[in-house]
């Protein structure tokens, strides 16, 4: 793009091209000096300011079997009030519940201040262990109070709060822990900093926050207040806070040492600590506490592709051709907020996603064994259609004291947000779901895109007119034309989907405009808004002072039309001038019509109201607040939208682009609380949602904000990432932190980046990431050129050799999640999981275990054909030509890398089932037979398992646990062979090495086999 000199031209230009880029862009400086205005007393808010509190003091403590399992708790000293008011009482529970976890919990004796509903995270059992047994033990000391967390194998002391004042306050709490020098700390996610967390003048923010393009050193979408600390031969432990409340988590390090510190806005510090002592232990007992994750749909594993942009079902339907004509596998095709109309949810476009053709690629995606998905967002556009006036009726959405809807501002411009603690939302989401996705008469999707949930709102603080924000920002969007039918012939598809007769026409005005000023040509054509304007369509300023459109019209018919200017308040400038066109043949090329418009900004406005929308009001009143089933709803007389802590929150105010802080649900909590899992609410009740739907197939759902626990019920994407090779390294440490360590392993990335421009290298090396995460989509913003998959020659090839090895490996895969849903083992693991003991380990972020037995080593380094690889001391074997690689404990240098391939090693002692061959859906992969891949370690021994069932139902029947091993050149299959495979058999037995050899065999998967391979 060529820009012009004149600085409110170019703004014109791009405002024109991208107007939702600029209205990002202008969201984020007013988050950014939001930030600025907030710096200093993020600065203040430090340990010194809380050093002469008087901590608090023990009495009443009471043992069990020698352990401390209680206490009363008292302010020690004359209150500091710091940020807050001291309470005066609180209540130490300490809990042995299991071997390896240990309970420790800090709240207010009277417990009125808030705690996390158990509806939002059902607690672990409490199997009351006896302490003496548990590989941990808690000790205290009483005056002034701290407490401390010992390993009991080995005497290591991993949380030690003793020589700093523990402070709990109304709107504040701060504890420190000490640390041993530089420790290896992961976790406390969502974010895109180092995997091994930094340990030096480092905060890590939770406040969920839309992120566009997921900046380092920011919250972002997800909050998981979990860290594991590793430390070699003495040991790994996590350490998890269940503390839904804003809070900065600091490492850093003064001259009493290492430290980690909590200072959080409200809540209570619930601690659960796990014992571990391997990494992977710590991650089952992770799970163990917030929830072991949910198994997805076998064809969840397939490719997906999506963008941000698609003019109409036309387009969506040729990307679907497309994919089929370059031999690219594809199992889902997505489809963004383009397919509503004006940006509302539970709607359809009539004009360019019309409801027959819609259904028509459903069924012909359905009838090739393919899958469909929408996105979902929360916010509820705040206008007279069906969802909204059933949300006001039943009287889910949030409200304000007097009982009106709040207001907010997304993508269908004032909006509504869902309550999801209202005792109706539940069924008002059902029967939305279950009207508008109607498998009969709707939209019959197969799995659910949410998005949007921290929650967003795109209006800046303090908000206090959303509609003009919204007119202002241009949102809805104006959509683009309307095509009357598909520009080429798509091949496999029905006559609706191929050209018809239609005129093409190409207007182009000479318009000189204001900053923030857009052209826009209306018509009475159906194409042309006839006559709305919210319809018209926008013109392209690639040629200033000239804008210029082509679209689609009725051949050998006669319209009237004129040009509009929209101003930056929302207000539209028409012309006083009619002009009309009649329109050629279709066979008779792109007709151009030249003007000159007769307008400039003045008189003659076609104004949208400046008035508010008329207020909505909730039929629940807000003196009849469903009750909670504790008291634990927040301690009243707080600022709840200005707390005098500031976190280190990214947008400043709390407030700030997201839902007011000081909104209270019908159950009588408040947003300032509950902030942080709005997100994991909604997957929730949107998982409920999709089973009534189908009740019994299992739901994928893939979210953007997520808090602890959200793994039993969704998969996550990575958000809106950006097209760069920083990108797309943190993208294989975010895949190992979601999976490995806060236990939601259906976690991807926009593949090749979602905003931003591309490049063969980048997008060829990203595809083979994306193979090897769980969730494998490619997906892309509106304003970038489009980089599906068989855009070039190097990106197709790179995609069919890299879905080729992930369908092959599958199986593999899918038998890796069924294990960590069973068991909380995790399906992806970092370097030092699989070799703890091993020190070069610890910091390894772009290396990782794709399962058990299979170490991925991508190409990191920008348009490089090399990478260093770390092999342990351990025996590898080349996944490409099967030689033995015996590793030393040092780094290989891999050069002459090509953009179709990327490193990959079997670990020896490991077999893995293959399919043979790869297919183009995953409905046919099922049918292709398996091979056994044998990886026999230093020993010549090696294990494996493979888990069948039939891919779909909740609630499987008969499936089959298979297990492999072999030692002395003998290969036995034993286990439970419930599952009917039909034909499907292993055809091939292939030993790895320099001397290993393929055998041929034939072996049904219906019971106990062996074979001597020598």
């Amino acid at each position: 793009m060529q820009w012009e000199a004149t600085p409110f031209v170019a703004y014109a230009r791009v405002e024109a091209a991208y107007p939702r880029l600029l209205a990002t862009m202008r969201n984020y400086l007013a988050a950014a000096a939001c930030l600025i205005l907030g710096a200093d007393a993020a600065v203040l808010a430090t340990r010194d300011g809380t050093a002469s509190c008087p901590g608090y003091k023990a009495s009443n403590v009471k043992k069990h079997h020698g352990a401390v399992v209680s206490a009363d708790l008292s302010l020690a000293g004359e209150a500091c009030n710091v940020y807050g008011t001291d309470l005066d009482h609180l209540k130490l529970e300490i809990e042995y519940q299991t071997d390896s976890r240990v309970h420790v919990k800090i709240s207010d004796a009277a417990e009125q201040v808030y705690q996390v509903p158990t509806s939002v995270l059902p607690r672990p059992n409490n199997t009351n262990a006896d302490p003496a047994r548990s590989h941990l033990e808690v000790s205290i000391k009483e005056n002034p109070f701290s407490f401390k967390v010992t390993r009991r194998s080995n005497g290591e002391v991993l949380f030690d709060t003793s020589g700093h004042p523990l402070i709990f306050e109304s709107q504040y709490l701060g504890l420190r822990t000490s640390l041993p020098d530089s420790p290896n700390l992961y976790g406390l996610g969502e974010s895109t900093d180092s995997f091994r967390l930094q340990t030096d003048g480092y905060i890590r923010t939770l406040w969920s926050r839309d992120a566009y393009l997921t900046p380092e050193g920011t919250n972002l979408y997800s909050n998981h207040p979990i860290y594991f600390d590793h430390r070699g031969d003495k040991g790994t432990h996590g350490v998890f806070l269940l503390n839904s409340n804003g809070m900065d988590i600091k490492i850093n390090k003064d001259a009493n040492g290492q430290y980690l510190e909590y200072d959080t806005l409200g809540g209570v510090f619930d601690f659960y600590f796990l014992a571990g002592s391997t990494p992977k232990e710590v991650s089952v007992q992770y799970a163990e506490t917030v929830g072991k994750a949910v198994m997805m749909p076998y064809w969840g594993f397939g490719f997906h592709t999506c963008r941000y942009g698609y003019r109409d079902i036309f387009e969506v339907a040729e990307v679907i051709a497309n994919y089929s004509a370059a031999d690219i596998p594809l199992e889902t095709q997505w489809t963004d907020i383009d397919y509503m109309d004006l940006r509302k949810v539970f709607s359809l476009d009539p004009l360019r996603y019309p409801l027959h053709l819609v259904r028509e690629v459903v069924s012909y995606l359905h009838s090739h064994d393919q899958h469909y998905i929408v996105m979902v967002d929360p916010a509820v556009a705040y206008s007279n259609y069906t969802a909204f006036n059933d949300g006001v009726q039943d009287g889910v959405f949030l409200t304000n004291s007097n009982g009106s809807v709040y207001q907010g501002v997304v993508w269908p411009g004032v909006a509504a947000f869902p309550d999801w603690f209202a005792p109706k939302t539940q069924d008002y989401w059902n029967e939305q779901f279950a009207t508008f996705f109607d498998a009969e008469k709707g939209i019959d999707i197969d799995a659910l895109w949410i998005d949007m949930n921290e929650a967003s709102n795109f209006c800046t603080w303090p908000c206090s007119d959303p509609a003009a924000f919204a007119r202002a920002n241009g949102d809805p969007p104006n959509p683009p034309a309307v095509r009357l039918s598909a520009p080429r012939p798509i091949a496999g598809f029905g006559p609706a989907f191929q050209p018809n007769c239609v005129a093409s026409v190409t207007f182009t005005v000479n318009a000189s405009t204001y900053n923030s000023e857009n052209i826009y040509v209306l018509g009475s054509s159906i194409t042309l808004g006839e006559g709305d304007p919210q319809n018209a369509v926008l013109m392209s300023a690639d040629n200033y002072p000239e804008w210029q459109i082509t679209v689609q019209m009725p051949a050998n018919a006669t319209f009237s039309y004129e040009y509009l200017r929209k101003e930056s308040d929302g207000s539209w400038i028409s012309e006083k001038k009619n002009r009309t066109i009649t329109t050629g043949d279709c066979n008779a090329g792109v007709q151009q019509v030249s003007d000159t418009i007769t307008t400039a900004s003045g008189p003659h406005k076609r104004s949208k109201s400046t008035q508010s929308l008329p207020m909505a009001r909730s039929p629940v009143s807000r003196d009849n607040l469903q009750k909670r089933d504790s008291p634990m709803s927040g301690l009243p007389g707080r600022d709840l939208i200005n707390p005098p802590y500031h976190i280190n929150n990214t947008a400043g105010s709390l407030s700030n682009l997201t839902i007011r802080t000081d909104l209270t649900h019908s159950n009588g909590l408040k947003l300032y609380d509950t902030h942080n899992f709005y997100g994991s609410m909604m997957s929730a009740a949107s998982r409920d949602a999709m089973l009534t739907r189908r009740p019994s197939e299992r739901p994928l759902i893939i979210t953007r904000s997520t808090y602890a626990g959200a793994g039993r019920q969704v998969g996550h994407w990575l958000g809106d990432n950006n097209a760069d090779w920083d990108h797309y390294r943190w993208t294989i440490a975010e895949l190992q932190e979601f999976a490995a360590l806060y236990q939601i392993p259906m976690v991807g990335s926009d593949v090749c980046g979602f905003g931003g421009t591309t490049t063969d290298a980048l997008c060829s090396r990203w595809i083979f990431v994306g193979a090897f995460s769980p969730f494998f989509r490619n997906h892309q913003n509106i304003d970038t050129l489009p980089h599906e998959f068989y855009r070039t020659p190097t990106i197709a090839a790179a995609a069919r050799a890299a879905i080729d090895i992930r369908y092959r490996l599958l199986d593999y895969a899918y038998t890796a999640l069924w294990k960590q849903t069973e068991t909380g083992e995790p399906m992806i693991t970092p370097m030092f999981f699989e070799y703890p003991l091993d020190s070069n380990t610890a910091d390894l972020p772009y290396q990782f275990f794709w399962g058990p037995g299979l170490m991925a080593a991508p190409v990191t380094d920008e348009n490089s054909t090399s990478v260093s690889v770390y092999l342990p001391k351990d025996t590898f074997y080349d996944f490409y030509s099967g030689s033995t690689v015996h590793g030393t404990g040092e780094n290989v240098n891999l050069t002459n890398i090509g953009y179709d391939i990327m490193p990959l090693y079997y670990k020896g002692g490991s077999i893995i089932p293959q399919r043979i061959s790869s297919a183009n859906t995953t409905a046919q992969l099922r049918k292709q037979d398996f091979e056994i891949v044998i990886a026999p370690n230093a020993n010549g021994k090696a294990s494996g398992t493979l888990y069948l069932d039939d891919g779909e139902s909740l609630e499987q029947p008969h499936t089959s646990e298979i297990l492999f091993d072999y030692h002395n050149e003998n290969f036995y299959m034993t286990g439970k062979f419930g599952y009917d495979a039909g034909e499907v058999a292993i055809s091939q037995i292939r030993v790895l090495g320099d001397k290993g050899k393929n055998h041929t065999v034939d072996v049904k998967l219906t019971g106990d086999y062996h074979i001597h391979l020598g």
